[in-house]
C-alpha cells in the first residue's frame, strides 16, 4: 500500500530526485504526503499539486495507489 510522488522542473532539481514513494495511511492529505517524503524541506510557495492527473487543493485526501505530482509555478511570454 503506497502513494507515488513525482516532482517536476525546479522542484526535481532542488530535491535531487524525480520521484518518491510513501506508505499509505488513512486520512492523508496532499500536504501530508509532501511532509512524509520531504521531512527536512517545507513545501515551497505557490506549488501546484495533482492527484491522478487532476489538479487539487493541498488539503485533498489521497487514497492507496494514488499518484501525486508537484509542480512549481511556470511563467512564459
Amino acid at each position: 500500500m503506497s502513494i507515488t510522488l513525482h516532482y517536476f522542473a525546479s522542484l526535481k532539481e532542488s530535491l535531487g530526485r524525480a520521484s518518491d514513494s510513501v506508505d499509505y495511511l488513512p486520512n492523508l492529505t496532499v500536504l501530508d504526503v509532501w511532509a512524509l517524503a520531504n521531512q527536512d524541506q517545507p513545501l515551497p510557495n505557490l506549488i501546484l499539486a495533482a492527484v491522478n492527473m487532476d489538479y487539487v487543493p493541498l488539503t485533498s485526501l489521497v487514497e492507496d495507489g494514488d499518484t501525486v505530482a508537484f509542480f512549481p509555478p511556470v511563467t512564459g511570454g
